[in-house]
């Protein structure tokens, strides 16, 4: 008697790839992820909607995601709208009062806007906040260093405490905090200003407070590369010693963003990762495939827990 034959299910590729995302699923089920929304991911609008759908997917997934952003094409869109100049010195925004108000309009009302309605729009879990908001974020003055010369550079801060009791009351709640990267100053000839934060420094310093599984930065390349301009092979994975050594030759803009995930990792963070925001579910990509697909930064061995 011939056996009967096997009806071919087309779904079965989709059961293939739920299969392999299973030990990562487990590995990450109740663990805060922070990740820092930024570069072509934040103005381009298929890749915004990305985001949002990959977000609420961890959030689903038993898994505790925050998101810390920026705004940086937006800032200076809306300075050239008023006129007004962006200037920037060794890498940061120059932030005059005036400059100031912009950057918090922006961010808090623009930018963390738009981001909270995306998630919004798979059912009533983003709340947005700055690190204003129950002192989330506290900073003092930062100067850049300009040829050893500390230069005056305005509303721009340097995170001196984290407070994460708000954050970790909505995460709690199941919801999922959106931080706009806005601190409050304790300089105390300034007690009611605010500072403009770097949001990969911000988003490592959350990541760090908050004791996360994972800090993840956003960001318009493929990762770190080996031996840039020459070579675009991508590091796949080094150590906190291995990423030291290379920091001095890094390109400017990758700096704050490796010294974030450097922070995070030297802090508790069990590891960090840079990954391209230009690709469509990159966050998905990288936590829930064997592959992988950016850099990752790792303690030392003798550190690993």
């Amino acid at each position: 008697m011939s056996q009967p034959t096997t009806r071919k299910h087309t779904a079965l590729p989709k059961a293939r790839i739920l299969i392999e995302a299973l030990p990562w699923l487990t590995r990450h089920h109740g663990k805060t992820i922070v990740i820092k929304f930024g570069g072509n991911a934040m103005i381009d609008e298929e890749l915004k909607s990305a985001f949002a759908q990959d977000i609420v997917f961890l959030r689903h997934a038993g898994l505790r995601p925050v998101v810390v952003h920026g705004g940086g094409p937006q800032i200076s869109a809306q300075l050239d709208k008023l006129g007004l100049v962006s200037e920037f010195k060794a890498g940061l925004r120059v932030t005059t009062p005036e400059t100031m108000d912009v950057v918090r309009m922006v961010l808090a009302g623009q930018v963390q806007r738009e981001l909270v309605g995306l998630l919004n729009q798979h059912g009533p879990l983003a709340v947005g906040m700055t690190g204003e908001d129950a002192h989330i974020m506290s900073a003092t003055k930062r100067y850049a260093d300009i040829d050893g010369d500390q230069v005056d550079i305005g509303r721009v801060g340097d995170i001196t405490t984290i407070e994460t009791g708000a954050i970790q009351a909505l995460l709690d709640d199941g919801r999922i905090p959106v931080i706009s990267s806005i601190a409050r100053s304790t300089d105390t000839d300034d007690a009611n200003g605010v500072y403009n934060i770097n949001a990969d420094t911000a988003a490592a310093a959350l990541a760090a407070a908050l004791g996360a599984e994972t800090l993840m930065v956003l960001t318009d390349v493929e990762g770190l590369y080996a031996d840039w301009p020459s070579s675009d092979d991508v590091i796949s994975r080094l150590t906190v010693s291995e990423l030291e050594k290379l920091l001095p030759d890094l390109a400017s803009g990758m700096v704050p963003k490796m010294e974030g995930c450097l922070h995070a990792v030297r802090h508790g963070v069990r590891t960090a990762r840079v990954i391209d925001g230009r690709v469509q579910h990159s966050i998905l990509l990288e936590i829930f495939t064997d592959e992988g697909i950016g850099t990752m930064v790792v303690p030392d061995e003798g550190e690993r827990a």
